[in-house]
């Protein structure tokens, strides 16, 4: 056998090889994710239930619904109204903390732990907490403006836009800690030279920041935003526990939107369009997001 014809059956065979590795990788994605989502969109073209899934081919008349439901279209808009607050304040303050920590505590395991606590809280128990904590009759901030003299308790979930508010909030706290811990990582990979020469140069603590670490951690910034935007798109627990959607569909969100159509009126095929809408949304929003965030790793 010539030395080509052996090499040409080596190459066939390393690629036969790397296929047979690789399928039990494309069979998981095809059946965690590929077959979920035909399924929906099968689903949403179809009339279904709990209990009689496709039980009759309806076309787009469950995207017609949702167009005039009144309440569909709205929730996306919540859902965006919520999500990008809640992933901007949660990343300032993750950024603040871990500048902080950068600057004060370079080996301060116990701390680093103990600002992750809101982030190891179940998120159910996040929301009854605070639900008790806003509550307008013997909730924490009630009580302190009690004692201040105020003599109406003030509804932080029972009225808009202080219900969204609260819930944008929390949220923010309890993935705060997720961004810090993503933040004082990317500000550890930033090189000790260039502070080392600024300080040489007399640039102030201002300066350093702003022409400095901001340049050089954007790249890990746009990431910790582009991921907590993930998880604010896919809020449900907390506007289950503290809203439950309300007052009125003040904060129905999208996904809770979803959770209503498909599990309280059983009606699978419309959530199912819902869904296909929500992610629609997601996508015209992540998709240009990591573009600048890949353009941005690329140019640094």
């Amino acid at each position: 056998m010539s030395k080509d014809a052996a090499n040409a059956r080596t190459g066939r065979h390393m690629r036969w090889t790397g296929r047979a590795l690789l399928s039990p990788a494309i069979l998981a994605v095809t059946v965690i994710a590929v077959y979920p989502l035909v399924y929906i969109i099968a689903a949403s073209f179809s009339k279904s239930s709990l209990g009689r899934p496709f039980s009759e081919w309806v076309g787009l008349e469950n995207f017609a619904s949702l167009l005039g439901d009144g309440v569909t279209l709205p929730s996306l808009g919540r859902s965006l109204i919520f999500a990008f607050p809640s992933a901007v304040i949660a990343l300032i303050a993750g950024l603040v903390v871990a500048l902080a920590l950068d600057a004060a505590v370079k080996s301060g395991r116990v701390i680093r732990v103990l600002l992750l606590l809101p982030l190891m809280t179940p998120p159910v128990m996040a929301a009854v907490i605070w639900k008790l904590i806003l509550a307008p009759t013997g909730g924490l901030f009630n009580n302190i403006g009690q004692s201040f003299g105020s003599t109406e308790s003030f509804l932080f979930l029972g009225s808009s836009p202080a219900a969204m508010i609260s819930l944008t909030l929390v949220d923010a706290w309890q993935w705060a800690p997720f961004c810090v811990l993503l933040v004082y990582a990317a500000l550890q990979t930033l090189p000790s030279e260039v502070y080392e020469a600024s300080q040489i140069d007399g640039a102030g603590i201002w300066q350093t920041f702003w022409r400095i670490t901001f340049p050089l951690v954007l790249p890990g910034l746009v990431t910790v935003l582009l991921l907590k935007l993930v998880v604010s798109f896919k809020v449900f627990d907390l506007v289950f526990i503290m809203t439950s959607g309300g007052p009125g569909f003040d904060t129905t969100v999208s996904s809770y939107q979803i959770y209503r159509t498909a599990l309280q009126t059983f009606d699978v095929g419309a959530a199912a369009a819902q869904t296909i809408a929500f992610l629609i949304l997601v996508t015209l929003i992540v998709v240009p997001l990591n573009a600048v965030r890949q353009r941005m790793h690329r140019e640094g």
